[in-house]
């Protein structure tokens, strides 16, 4: 019965997360169609130059559906987004899907790469600081990771840039990678911006991994497990991490989606073909449909992981199904 109780209640929270997240997004998605409407420039006026004359401006804008009204616009929008169809860039008039599809590709590519790197070591590094807590590797760690916690992400990137790249010459400045790229040629040409990346979120990781390990080791019943001769891996293994997992798991997963979403600044700093160069450039050219489908795809995939996180933390750790 507890179990039945139990799978009961993991159900509802998730169907109720899911609610919660949908409309979160309905709403973010009102938000960014009105940040981009305001943003400043004309497309008709870009691509057309400067000598158009304002009949051609006009015609034009009528060709593309901007002589209309913001409400008519956000609901034929928001209606092709549900069929799957972001409309066509204004740039190019190519379908915003075909021109998302590689870039999301290489993202994800990116935000895994820094993900397999970061999370063993963030967890392995948190577990050594807190099983040897107050000792010179502890505040080595620490400094090390107040350290990179202040450095902004384009700070750090240039600097491995300049040394790695222009100094020792180990690794190209630019990441840019064509699309019949080998899988070993993507390793290395996306070498720099990856480690950017994992310097930026192993420090948040380590620090969560240490201070929730910390916190379970002061538990009466490792005191009991320590005084009875367990050794210090066994309750670090068996006592601590398990009853430790759902902070972790919530700062990886927002870690993870911080990877995803956050990566417009290293994109941009080493010219890197993703999602986050792609806005960057169509905001640039004031190409509102691709803007707005990049924006809505990062907000979906941080709903998206935030609920896996949810999930996964109170899976690993029932009693949160029922706060007293």
């Amino acid at each position: 019965m507890s179990g039945t109780r139990t799978g009961g209640a993991l159900r509802h929270m998730i169907l109720t997360r899911l609610g919660i997240g949908l409309f979160t997004l309905f709403i973010i998605s009102i938000l960014v169609f009105l940040a981009v409407s305001m943003l400043p420039g004309d497309i008709a006026e870009q691509v057309l130059g400067r000598n158009a004359t304002p009949e051609a401006v006009e015609a034009f804008r009528r060709q593309l559906g901007l002589d209309q009204g913001l409400v008519p616009r956000y609901l034929s929008w928001i209606a092709g987004v549900l069929q799957g169809d972001f409309g066509r860039s204004l740039a190019n008039g190519r379908p915003v899907s075909e021109l998302l599809a590689g870039r999301l590709g290489n993202t994800m590519f990116l935000a895994l790469y820094a993900a397999v790197i970061a999370v063993p070591l963030a967890v392995t590094l948190g577990l050594l600081a807190a099983l040897w807590r107050g000792s010179w590797f502890d505040r080595l760690i620490n400094i090390l990771s107040l350290s990179a916690i202040s450095f902004p992400e384009f700070f750090i990137a240039y600097l491995l840039m300049f040394w790695l790249s222009v100094n020792w010459g180990l690794f190209p400045s630019m990441a840019s990678v064509s699309p019949d790229a080998s899988f070993g040629e993507m390793l290395r040409a996306t070498f720099l911006p990856a480690i950017t990346l994992v310097l930026v979120v192993t420090a948040h990781m380590m620090r969560m991994t240490r201070a929730a390990v910390v916190n379970v080791l002061g538990a009466p019943y490792v005191a009991m497990s320590r005084l009875k001769g367990a050794s210090r891996w066994r309750m670090i293994v068996k006592h601590a991490l398990p009853n430790a997992l759902a902070p972790i798991i919530n700062v990886v997963a927002l870690n993870i989606a911080w990877l995803i979403t956050g990566v417009v600044i290293v994109e941009v700093v080493f010219v890197y073909p993703g999602m986050g160069q792609l806005m960057v450039d169509s905001v640039t050219n004031r190409d509102m449909p691709v803007v707005q489908a990049c924006a809505l795809i990062f907000a979906a995939v941080y709903i998206l992981l935030n609920l896996i996180a949810d999930v996964l933390a109170i899976a690993t750790n029932p009693r949160l199904l029922h706060p007293r």
